[in-house]
């Protein structure tokens, strides 16, 4: 397979990224297209679309193998399930399958960029296709989500102290605040002095978390 694009994200490493994609309708990414791919014709019609698949590249786990079981976050790390029951990154082919918002498209230096809402993927992840969702095909109200459906509300509440997050870009905030309340550590993680820390949009955000409240205790440029 081609890589056809590559995706520009606020997210410059795996940790804090959304555990799935639409959970974060605020954070925006863009599609750039191989050079190979930028003629504008691939993509023609696609603004009649509301929402695209993406499919993609684990890059940071291609060469990490795969196990019949793994651990998800969503169940705390111990407990094991068929890794086809998951969508974790440790797969017999390292494919991931994004659904997103289509925003608008922009023409930029490097041809037409899709801008999207809703992107689960560190930057510079490489898409191997791109695909219009189809809602009366791909929507399924009744759905069951297994183990997923027993964890929709676990969030923290969140103690961003003004100083902070004033030094964050306005249109940068509210995606920085949900990020933390869908709480980015590892779930088997409970250590109330421990200090953890991710970057998003040029920043470097380090947080404590005790019970259900997450507490900014710092904030730098990276």
């Amino acid at each position: 397979m081609e890589i056809i694009a590559r995706i520009q994200s606020d997210f410059p490493t795996k940790f804090a990224i959304p555990r799935q994609s639409g959970i974060l309708n605020e954070l925006e990414s863009r599609i750039v297209f191989e050079e190979k791919y930028r003629n504008p014709d691939y993509i023609r019609g696609i603004e009649g679309f509301s929402h695209l698949w993406l499919i993609w590249c684990f890059s940071e786990n291609a060469d990490k193998g795969s196990s019949p079981t793994v651990r998800p976050p969503r169940l705390g790390g111990n407990k094991r399930v068929g890794v086809f029951a998951t969508r974790s990154p440790f797969r017999p082919n390292p494919i991931g399958l994004s659904s997103v918002r289509l925003l608008r498209t922009e023409q930029t230096a490097n041809g037409v960029c899709l801008v999207v809402a809703g992107a689960d993927l560190m930057d510079g992840t490489p898409l191997y296709d791109i695909k219009p969702y189809i809602p009366f095909s791909d929507s399924h109200p009744d759905a069951v989500g297994g183990f997923s459906d027993d964890h929709l509300t676990d969030c923290l509440s969140v103690v961003f102290p003004d100083r902070y997050l004033s030094l964050l870009p306005e249109n940068k905030r509210e995606a920085a605040l949900e990020i933390l309340r869908q709480d980015p550590r590892p779930s088997y993680h409970d250590d109330p002095d421990r200090i953890y820390g991710f970057s998003f949009a040029g920043f470097e955000i380090r947080f404590k978390v005790n019970s259900k409240e997450l507490t900014v205790i710092s904030l730098e440029v990276t």
